[in-house]
């Protein structure tokens, strides 16, 4: 029985062995190949090659520089005027100078490692907590050659102002505009009210046109802005108030709807037609997704989803309120119009709810 033991039980010898044996065969198999030779760039041995290289960064550099100071001129030069091409031209323009300043920068850096840095692979040895002096003497002399072979301090002054005054303008793309706003209109309290009064049409958003109770299907969506001038659609204000006043309309079954009245019981809905604010209660996005057959609304910024059956109430997301509710009925012409405003201010629920 106990030589039956001793048979079964494993040779520490052998495991040994063993070990010893694959251990020896991984290196065979697996040798270490080393830091491949060093192949030098053309900048490395031609001058020439390394001066054109240097003036590309520096130019680079330049038109960051150009760019950044276009943004400013562009955000003071050309301010939003409240329509809808003035805020398409100077946001265009603002991002234009915004993106040419910060590619300069990323473009001029990446040539500038390719190109100018030294690239020789350095290997260094796992070493205990403290080097010897000898190496620590070792390490900063590599870290001086190191800035040395960029061209940080020392040589190369005209790109290392190039790279200064890059990186020091390009906040000022953002900062400017920041500050800018600073001083504009934060009166919360116009979000209280909106366009939207006693008898105002609805219309299909941006066209204008009205809209008759048929032209509206069962399970169709819309969305609506209040019927208004083409004059005043290209006034200042319109982009504004057109901002505040955004509707979404759906058309559901009458026998869908969980709710279509008011807390005073007021009749809210027409023919099983609702009519909800576009703008989400949870940070203000557009909710614009619906989907037919769940009746949700869904805000594609942070996934609040609604449900348009049911007074537009939360069934999830970070949302806390409902979508407020656009009261409407139909006129003489059969149109669909607005009761009034919003029963409650829209937007965000972290902005004053006092009415």
């Amino acid at each position: 029985m106990s030589d039956k033991n001793h048979l079964n039980e494993p040779s520490s010898e052998l495991t040994t062995h063993t070990g010893a044996s694959t251990e020896l065969a991984v290196q065979d198999k697996f040798t270490d190949p080393g830091v491949p030779a060093h192949r030098p760039r053309l900048a490395d041995i031609d001058p020439k090659s390394a001066k054109r290289n240097e003036r590309i960064v520096i130019w680079l550099f330049v038109l960051s520089c150009l760019g950044a100071i276009g943004s400013v001129v562009a955000y003071v030069a050309v301010p939003p005027d409240g329509t809808t091409e003035g805020v398409r031209t100077s946001t265009l323009l603002l991002g234009l100078g915004i993106a040419v300043s910060l590619l300069g920068i990323g473009i001029a850096g990446i040539q500038w490692a390719k190109a100018l840095m030294a690239d020789t692979e350095m290997v260094q040895e796992r070493h205990p907590i403290r080097s010897s002096d000898e190496v620590r003497a070792d390490a900063v002399k590599d870290l001086n050659d190191g800035l040395e072979d960029s061209g940080v301090v020392g040589r190369r002054g005209l790109l290392k102002g190039a790279a200064v005054s890059a990186l020091a303008l390009f906040p000022l793309t953002i900062a400017v505009p920041l500050i800018g706003s600073v001083g504009g209109d934060w009166n919360v309290s116009k979000f209280k009210h909106t366009m939207w009064k006693k008898g105002t049409r609805l219309a299909i958003d941006p066209s204008g046109r009205p809209i008759k109770v048929s032209d509206v299907n069962i399970g169709s969506a819309f969305h609506v802005i209040p019927e208004t001038s083409e004059e005043y659609r290209e006034s200042h204000e319109w982009i504004t108030e057109k901002s505040k006043a955004v509707v979404l309309m759906v058309r559901l079954r009458p026998e869908e709807l969980k709710s279509d009245q008011s807390p005073e019981g007021e009749q809210w809905s027409h023919e099983g037609i609702v009519a909800y604010s576009k703008i989400c209660t949870h940070v203000g996005c557009p909710v614009a997704l619906y989907e037919q057959q769940t009746h949700h609304l869904l805000c594609p910024c942070h996934q609040s989803t609604f449900d348009v059956a049911d007074s537009a109430k939360v069934v999830f997301g970070p949302a806390k309120r409902p979508l407020p509710q656009l009261p409407i009925t139909v006129d003489d012409e059969g149109y669909l119009v607005a009761q009034g405003d919003f029963a409650e201010p829209i937007g965000p629920s972290f902005w004053e709810r006092l009415k």
